[in-house]
């Protein structure tokens, strides 16, 4: 089960650069494809074998030049609510201010693992003034310096020693989990209503770890999955509704711990930067996919060319990722609303597809033949051999070639649009591997 770090801190204290410094690792990784304004507020970091994901508030405040106090305190309250474990980054430079006492009388209310983070430390001689920021009363400070590294270490064993004992939750492996997940008021509640309905067909719920991440067991119509629960559905009104871009912050959960996803778009709505946020987050993950337009019912004019120019402007919003199905419903009229499962099992099962390494080999060499990688400085690239990796979350192929590092982003698009043009691996993400023979 994921557990989530928060950063909080008044502006300045070196938020970002400590959030790099410890997710960096990973950054190499996680392809850092031009995302959305926000995405380098999430990452994950695994250290000594334990993995978690860690956000820096700060960079999802909106308007962060004028940070007020209320901006710092929502910030933090979130932080609160979402977070196993919350790192409070002061400055041991400046010391004490009044935006840093008040960030303190709140976390030292909330009863949740704080660590206290004395920041800019870049030397030695420096660790002693942190002494004064004992009189928040939230433990020893760490003295860490997020430019060179210096301490890191200690903090984040540190953190790892902090997280709630979790059991794992006894979940049927072979379910697919759904998260539904989307901006306030894209009607995700009301698709869930939809579908659990009237002859309640829960057979169980499963509390959550510390959150109330909930997987609801479904069955009915002969489909059989979890409902992953978005916290946000059942815990309404704690944090102001207005703070839409900490939905994002609250979907992270849903979306690590499920299969499939089902993003939610407004119909009335174009497709924002809030839906780009949580796209991302489905991405980054390598979850399934099937995209939900709701509220139907409200567009007048449902004609098949307003279908396909919606349907258009959602691919191109998304690209280049487009393989994904788009279903147009109604979670008021019930409109579609068992298309949504149907799907959802579809993308499921493709997620499973198995490929025998001969036919891999059959269909796609031709292809690679007919279309090579482009020659390099001279030096013509060739790819011999094609396998499946043994299952994993994603459908992965490993293209072994002669001289991997020069086939570039573009040729790997090339690949996977050829892969997806023989096999189905709609709603699916694919990895595609290049490697030395």
């Amino acid at each position: 089960m994921g557990n989530i770090v928060a950063i909080v801190g008044r502006p300045n204290v070196g938020k970002s650069t400590l959030f790099n410094r410890l997710t960096q690792s990973r950054q190499a990784i996680v392809n850092d494809e031009a995302g959305t304004t926000r995405d380098r507020q999430y990452g994950k970091v695994d250290w000594n074998g334990k993995e978690f994901s860690l956000i820096d508030t700060g960079g999802w405040v909106l308007n962060s030049e004028d940070v007020f106090e209320e901006e710092i305190n929502k910030q933090v309250k979130v932080a609160i609510e979402e977070a196993d474990v919350i790192l409070f980054v002061v400055d041991i430079l400046n010391g004490i201010t009044d935006l840093d006492v008040d960030v303190a009388n709140i976390l030292r209310r909330s009863k949740k693992p704080v660590v206290v983070v004395a920041n800019k430390a870049d030397n030695f001689e420096l660790h002693p003034s942190s002494a004064e920021f004992y009189s928040f009363g939230l433990g020893d400070p760490f003295c860490v310096s997020a430019i060179n590294g210096s301490c890191t270490g200690d903090l984040l064993d540190k953190i790892v020693t902090l997280f709630p004992e979790t059991k794992p939750e006894e979940l049927d492996e072979e379910l697919p989990r759904i998260a539904i997940v989307g901006r306030p008021n894209a009607g995700k509640s009301s698709l869930i209503n939809a579908f659990i309905g009237e002859d309640r067909h829960i057979v169980t719920d499963i509390a959550g770890t510390t959150r109330d991440s909930i997987y609801t067991k479904y069955d009915k119509f002969g489909l059989n999955f979890y409902l992953v629960d978005t916290a946000g559905i059942r815990k309404k009104g704690k944090v102001n509704e207005d703070l839409e871009y900490y939905s994002v912050i609250r979907s992270i959960r849903a979306i690590e711990n499920s299969d499939v996803c089902v993003l939610m778009v407004d119909a009335t709505r174009s497709i924002e930067s809030q839906d780009l946020n949580i796209f991302s987050l489905i991405q980054k993950n390598n979850k399934g996919l099937v995209v939900c337009v709701n509220k139907w019912d409200l567009i007048e004019n449902k004609d098949q060319k307003v279908i396909d120019s919606y349907t258009d402007a959602i691919r191109n919003r998304l690209a280049p990722f487009t393989d994904f199905p788009i279903i147009f419903i109604s979670a008021l009229t019930k409109q579609r609303i068992f298309k949504v499962l149907e799907k959802v099992k579809d993308v499921y099962e493709n997620r499973k597809v198995r490929i025998p390494t001969a036919k891999l080999n059959e269909v796609m060499l031709p292809i690679i033949e007919a279309t090579p990688p482009p020659a390099w400085k001279g030096k013509y690239i060739k790819i011999k051999y094609i396998t499946q990796l043994p299952a994993g979350t994603v459908p992965s192929f490993v293209f072994f070639a002669n001289l991997p590092q020069w086939i570039k982003e573009p040729y790997k698009r090339f690949l996977e649009n050829k892969l997806r043009e023989h096999w189905n691996f709609t709603g699916t993400p694919i990895n595609i591997f290049i490697r030395g023979k």
